[in-house]
């Protein structure tokens, strides 16, 4: 009783405390606050619509469920979930946070995963997209493509091995055994996907409907936690508390020999993933080493604005947030840790200016390159495609709303 009753005021103090400096800071507030919608709707909006629709469409029309049978074999010994999550595994780490949690959530709700294989499957399928890894990231604030190898590799690595301890997370639960030999595998696959689409008995035009109605949904909740964490980062700086805060992590960063300067970035990337990068690759007292390290804890631990963002959408479920927690700082030190293993056999060996012929190619993302351009044309129409996507969306619900009675 008396923890909720401290939780209560802690929650009611901070209301009034982000009030008020609304009201004390309001052009920093306005500014910060267009930071983060330029950010959804330039980027977040039309990079996430595509495959949240697709990925609907291919729930329902059972192609998940297909897939699921093909790789149940994979997922099941690796990560001890279904073979569902290998989709939902890639589907993630193409699209990036949070539509990993979002294709858990609606699997969940199919009943395609049990409560702790969604616990489990939720905690390494959130993952950052390679576009922003290389394009943002590396090229964007770094100014060094070759530096984008080593953060995906450090980010997916330390991912697989959260999976690998996740495994352990939870009572094991029992297997449905589809009673087919080896040989009939495909035979199988087919007949859970037909199964699967004669369940759902929404036509196209609906089922299309659906998807585009509940991505949208998401993607409006994603874009307003987005506004608030930018919102809420600026006043933490305005108000000395980022400061304040920075003197705790830098007794940390010292003891693990890094730069007590690179301990406001930090704290920017907890709560907000791309201003807390940024900030770090601008640390002139660092080397490129640590700002590696700090950049791949900061991308792991996916920020408290995408962890916001999950656990709005996990509420929709009995997924519980805190196994998803707890594996993001799991993922934030083994990404840095990866980082440091591979910096001297990967970047070192052959990025360093005396082997520039070993180089592995990055040109894909070097500057004037097809993917550099294509990234930014894609900020260039991304208003567009959010704006257009909008329109559709309420053309949708007033069709609806047209319809009942």
């Amino acid at each position: 009783m008396l923890q909720s009753k401290l939780k209560t005021i802690f929650l009611s103090l901070s209301a009034v405390i982000i009030a008020a400096s609304l009201i004390s800071y309001p052009k920093e507030s306005f500014e910060a606050s267009v930071r983060g919608l330029n950010m959804w709707w330039e980027i977040v909006f039309p990079s996430l619509l595509p495959f949240l629709i697709v990925s609907e469409l291919l729930i329902g029309f059972g192609v998940v469920k297909f897939i699921g049978v093909l790789l149940e074999p994979l997922m099941r010994p690796l990560f001890k979930v279904p073979g569902v999550g290998g989709f939902v595994m890639a589907m993630g780490m193409a699209s990036g946070y949070p539509a990993g949690a979002k294709l858990t959530a609606r699997l969940r709700q199919e009943d395609q995963l049990t409560q702790i294989e969604a616990e489990r499957l939720v905690s390494f399928t959130n993952s950052s997209n390679p576009i922003f890894i290389f394009g943002a990231v590396a090229v964007g604030f770094f100014y060094n493509p070759n530096l984008g190898v080593i953060l995906a590799l450090a980010h997916y690595l330390g991912n697989i091995s959260v999976g690998l301890i996740m495994r352990f997370y939870g009572k094991e639960t029992p297997v449905k055994k589809m009673g087919k030999e080896e040989t009939s595998k495909i035979r199988t696959a087919l007949s859970a996907l037909h199964q699967t689409r004669l369940k759902d008995k929404r036509p196209i035009g609906k089922l299309l409907g659906d998807a585009v109605n509940s991505s949208i949904q998401t993607l409006l909740m994603i874009g307003g936690f987005i506004i608030l964490f930018s919102v809420i980062n600026k006043l933490l700086y305005l108000l000395h508390i980022t400061a304040a805060l920075s003197k705790g992590f830098e007794v940390i960063l010292s003891a693990l020999s890094l730069p007590d300067m690179l301990s406001i970035p930090l704290i920017s990337g907890l709560f907000e993933i791309t201003m807390g990068s940024q900030l770090t690759s601008q640390v002139e007292d660092a080397t490129l080493l640590q700002q590696t390290m700090i950049t791949s804890f900061i991308l792991a631990f996916n920020g408290f604005s995408v962890q916001a963002q999950v656990a709005s959408i996990l509420a929709q479920t009995d997924i519980r947030f805190k196994p998803y927690f707890i594996a993001r700082i799991i993922h934030g030190f083994l990404a840095s840790i990866f980082a440091l293993l591979l910096w001297n056999p990967i970047y070192v060996r052959f990025y360093s200016k005396e082997q520039p012929s070993n180089a592995i190619p990055v040109g894909f993302f070097e500057e004037g390159s097809l993917l550099h351009t294509y990234y930014h044309k894609f900020i260039e129409v991304g208003p567009l495609v959010t704006i257009f996507s909008l329109a559709l969306y309420v053309l949708i619900l007033y069709l609806r709303l047209q319809k009942k009675p």
